[in-house]
């Protein structure tokens, strides 16, 4: 039985969440005078108006609810959202298919010597913060990988943020479920011929900056920002995860390998 059959047929209660663009805006109103509103706290499944860069600003707000996660695109890019429609919405959740994401964990110590922990559904990225190349140290699990990676920056990804940033960069395009994650380097000038790795999901992958001083790097956690660090560290959670709904037509695993057949 699909995930909210039972659910909805007992009347979900539904928290809708809208960007500030004037579409989803204008969607919330329609919604929420159709089926209600709840506040998140009190919701069996949340319903999100917008695009990726909202849906991921919710996951990160409300992932600890551990509900199951509903997009409607109504925003510029669209990968983690279903096509909007006002009608039919009941059915649509009740028939839909989950998709179970689980997130980075990245540390990053800065040159002051603070700790900050963030969560990455999509990817986490060190970039060099001025004219002057990154020089970077990566080990897998302890043992040095690479002494020194000279590029823009590096990421890892996840299966979902694979077809993002990560392919943009000429990343590889990673299945749903394949528990492994991509270390992509962003315009590698030493090795040269480096293309990056696909790991195993339970992968530690700690990143040193050489001569932070002279070549200072940032890291995100996908919209969240740690600047001046000296190391980071990132691997894929082992205890938390968030599911999304996807109509059965356009499930995210379709749409993930779709997107190894474009030109």
């Amino acid at each position: 039985m699909p995930l909210l059959a039972a659910l909805m047929a007992d009347h979900s209660r539904i928290a809708f969440l809208a960007s500030r663009a004037e579409p989803a805006q204008q969607a919330l109103a329609a919604l929420v005078a159709a089926h209600g509103q709840c506040v998140p706290e009190v919701a069996d499944v949340l319903c999100v108006l917008g695009g990726d860069g909202f849906m991921l600003q919710t996951l990160h707000r409300y992932g600890h609810l551990r509900l199951p996660v509903f997009g409607m695109k109504l925003g510029t890019v669209g990968f983690l959202m279903n096509q909007y429609r006002a009608e039919d919405l009941p059915a649509r959740l009740a028939a839909a298919e989950p998709a179970v994401l689980r997130p980075l964990e990245m540390t990053a110590i800065t040159e002051s010597g603070a700790s900050v922990s963030l969560l990455a559904y999509n990817e986490v990225s060190l970039l060099r913060q001025t004219r002057q190349t990154a020089h970077l140290c990566i080990e897998l699990n302890d043992r040095e990988r690479l002494d020194e990676l000279i590029c823009d920056g590096v990421m890892v990804a996840t299966p979902a943020g694979s077809t993002a940033y990560n392919f943009s960069a000429h990343g590889p395009i990673l299945p749903l479920g394949s528990n492994v994650i991509a270390l992509t380097p962003i315009a590698a000038f030493r090795p040269r011929r480096w293309r990056g790795a696909v790991l195993r999901s339970d992968t530690r992958v700690r990143m040193r900056i050489l001569d932070p001083d002279k070549r200072p790097v940032s890291v995100t956690a996908d919209s969240h920002e740690v600047r001046d660090v000296i190391e980071v560290t990132v691997r894929e959670s082992r205890d938390q995860t968030v599911t999304l709904l996807f109509d059965p037509e356009h499930n995210l695993e379709e749409r993930i390998l779709n997107e190894q057949f474009l030109s």
